[in-house]
């Protein structure tokens, strides 16, 4: 796993927690879950090709 994926992985968490409390301060409740739904979309997406290396890797061990 490597250190830039960790980093984007905590500034895209840090840009959707600002943005859902920006929107929740104005009223826009609806609009604030969608950002946060958005944000654990686009991290799983981001996430998809060390999960296949992960299953890769079970294979390998177990000779699969």
């Amino acid at each position: 796993m490597d250190i830039s994926l960790l980093l984007k992985t905590v500034g895209v968490g840090i840009i959707v927690a600002v943005a859902a409390q920006i929107l929740q301060k104005t009223g826009r409740d609806e609009q604030a879950m969608l950002v946060g739904v958005v944000g654990v979309v686009v991290v799983l997406l981001m996430l998809v090709g060390e999960i296949g290396a992960l299953f890769d890797a079970v294979r390998n061990v177990f000779e699969l």
